[in-house]
Formats: structure tokens, sequence, C-alpha cells
């Protein structure tokens, strides 16, 4: 039976597959202008290394070992550009154990981990992550409050130690592992796939009042010490 209209068969149908192959098309170019990219020039290999200062402060380089690190795996080896761990001691014989991880991009499938992730697979036993904020000097900070950041103690047979670390995602300062998911899913309906940062630094003790001024004193002489692209990594702009 012909088109009511033009008598010829089958126009209507053939007019509704091209308007709808037309909505497709542009439906795809829609998706395809909103597709996440990557907004921050990646780093090249072992280019943090040479960003750390050899002295901060009160605190001296001392080696490279000896730090608790992410689960050796096919996933994490993927979830870094970057790794740098380094011992500092100050005149007082302590050590500060830093680490930093660096990823130029995160989405919502490869995230950095967090300590409380690789600590138990190395055989500690952690307290309650309790939240806190770092004093910084006032010119700079990712907030006037101060660099939004987490402490725990992990005990083991071995030995024990006060940790503290803060993750930077894009221009955000997550504490919680929900809140970095939702700073990536955030960026990501914006259409940018955020850089992800993760500082950690530790001590040996069980004591989380006695341990975190010397941790605090040494994020804080790292801060003053950085050069600027490291300090952007670390603290924002």
């Amino acid at each position: 039976m012909g088109n009511a209209l033009t008598g010829q068969p089958g126009l209507s149908l053939d007019r509704r597959k091209v308007l709808l192959g037309l909505g497709m098309a542009a439906v795809a170019g829609f998706a395809q202008a909103r597709q996440p990219v990557i907004n921050t020039e990646p780093l090249e290999e072992g280019e943090l290394v040479g960003l750390m200062p050899e002295r901060m402060g009160r605190w001296t380089f001392m080696t490279e070992s000896g730090l608790v690190l992410p689960p050796s795996d096919a996933l994490s080896d993927r979830l870094y550009d970057n790794l740098v761990t380094r011992i500092y001691t100050n005149p007082e014989g302590k050590a500060a154990m830093f680490l930093m991880a660096y990823n130029n991009s995160q989405d919502g499938v490869l995230q950095i981990h967090r300590p409380e992730t690789c600590y138990p697979a190395g055989g500690f036993v952690l307290s309650e992550t309790q939240p806190m904020n770092v004093a910084l000097p006032s010119a700079s900070g990712p907030a006037s409050g101060g660099l939004p950041a987490q402490v725990f103690s992990a005990d083991s047979r071995t030995r024990d130690e006060v940790v503290l670390y803060w993750t930077r995602v894009g221009e955000e300062f997550p504490q919680r592992w929900s809140q970095q998911r939702l700073t990536v899913a955030q960026d990501n309906i914006r259409g940018i796939i955020p850089d992800g940062m993760l500082a950690r630094v530790s001590t040996l003790g069980s004591d989380i009042g006695a341990e975190l001024p010397v941790l605090e004193d040494f994020v804080v002489a790292l801060h003053n010490e950085a050069p600027p692209k490291l300090r952007g990594l670390l603290f924002g702009a």
C-alpha cells in the first residue's frame, strides 16, 4: 500500500530511518564532545625525585628505602606515573619516612590507593583514621583552614608507626575515599580527568599525640622548601 500523501511505498518509513540516524549521530557527537580529557601535562618518569630537596629546615635526606609501599600488582603499576620514597632525619635523630605517589589522570576506574589499603596488606593493624588540618603559612595552602589531612597509627609485630597523609585530586583535597570518588566523578562530568597525588609521612611510634607535632613540622618544612612545581603538586595552586 502506498503512502497516503505521496503514493510512494515505504517513503514514510525511510524518512523515519533517516531522522533516527541523524539523531543517533547527533547524540554520538555530543557524547564525543563531552568525553573527559586530561587537563594536566604529564611528568616524565622519575621527575619527582629531582624536585625533592636534600634539606628542608631541620630535616636532612638520609636514604630512599625502608618504607611501607603500595601493593605491587598489575593494577597498582598503572596507578602511578611517579613514586618517590625518602627518609629524612632531624638533629634529634628522629626519622620521617616520606612517600609521594603521583598520577597524571584519575578516572572512575584508576584512582590512587590510600594508606588504609597498603598498611593492612603489610601486616599492620590500624587505629581509627582521624581527619585533621595541618596549619600552613597563611599566604598559601589549599584553604585558610589548613591542609586537609588524615592521621592514624599502624602497629605490627616488627614496628609501630604514626602515619599522616593527604590526597589531592585536581583542585580538591578529599579526606575520605567516598569524597575522592565523588571528586573524580564531578570532574569527569565537567569533561576533566584530574591528576591525583598521595603524600604520606610517618614516624616510628604508636602515640599519635606524641608523634603528630613531629609530622606536622616535617610537612611545614616540606611546604616551605619545596620548589614551586613540587609545591603545586603537593599543596595545590
